[in-house]
């Protein structure tokens, strides 16, 4: 079982109408026809979304996005219209809403790897591939590839894995044309990242994107290169051959599987509260990957 420990009820707002509750944002349609997008402090783990939220995370998530989609856009347009927030929305959608042009989205998870860990280092410990991809012996949980490679996932519904696929797979789900084309702006995009965070001292071991196609034109969407979304670490404490330090929710993994929780993960029962010490912690590392990317102070 897994999925909302507390589900929220969307807040209504005059003229926008609600579409999709996920895991961190709430999705709505406006009477242009726009998306309106808007990131929640809502934080999530082992395929639950919990009960207690981690305070500035969805703005931060969004200044990033943006931070990002602007070093972007020469390799693929993306989805951002404006960030306004709608007339009549609450106060608190300041600095967490994104107005985005309304996109034909592809349904495959657009994962790039420059690094070897999470479910890829899995898979090649079983068979020496990942998403059928030959790799060399000897590699380790932190590895860094030969190069970057492109190992796409289908899309889950809230409570489920996404799953590896191999391109073959995408190819046949979509098309060779757009297969080709998410590979291809999926390492560019990556590739174009991972120098940018290697500049300010961070590795980018690995991330996932969004397309969809505004007429024939690819564009990306959804988040981009966040901590919820990248495996960001910091580079001088690098070491193949364990888990990385990361800037993520790993203190609320840590916790949840700590015998302090006292949360069995192989239960039935949903995740209990996160204690004070723990959000904290989450929080702060939230705002230090965002001042380490941008070089600018979180306020």
């Amino acid at each position: 079982m897994s999925g909302f420990v507390e589900k929220p009820e969307p807040i209504e707002v005059p003229g926008l109408v609600h579409l999709h509750t996920g895991k961190v944002r709430e999705l709505y349609r406006n009477e242009a026809g726009d998306l309106v997008m808007v990131a929640s402090d809502r934080t999530s783990a082992y395929d639950w979304v919990l009960p207690t939220e981690i305070p500035d995370k969805g703005r931060i998530l969004t200044q990033l996005s943006l931070w990002w989609f602007d070093r972007l856009s020469d390799l693929v347009p993306h989805h951002v219209i404006g960030t306004d927030v709608p007339a009549g929305a609450p106060a608190d959608w300041e600095g967490r809403t994104l107005v985005c042009k309304s996109l034909a989205m592809v349904p495959v998870e657009c994962v790039a790897r420059g690094y070897l860990t999470g479910s890829g280092l899995a898979e090649y410990n079983e068979s020496r591939t990942v998403c059928g991809l030959a790799l060399p012996e000897g590699l380790v949980d932190g590895s860094e590839l030969p190069g970057p490679i492109f190992t796409p996932a289908t899309k889950a519904a809230v409570g489920d894995h996404d799953e590896n696929v191999s391109y073959e797979e995408v190819a046949r789900q979509v098309g060779a044309e757009t297969a080709a084309q998410l590979r291809q702006a999926t390492l560019a995009v990556y590739s174009r990242a991972r120098d940018i965070a290697r500049g300010r001292g961070i590795i980018l071991a690995d991330t996932k994107f969004e397309f969809g196609f505004d007429g024939d034109t690819l564009v990306i969407a959804d988040e981009v290169l966040t901590p919820d979304s990248s495996r960001f670490w910091p580079a001088d404490l690098w070491e193949p051959g364990r888990a990385q330090p990361s800037f993520d929710k790993q203190f609320v993994r840590d916790w949840l599987t700590s015998p302090e929780s006292g949360w069995d993960r192989a239960s039935e029962q949903p995740p209990p509260a996160l204690p004070q010490h723990v959000v904290e912690a989450t929080r702060a590392k939230y705002v230090e990957a965002y001042e380490r990317l941008t070089g600018a102070t979180w306020n």
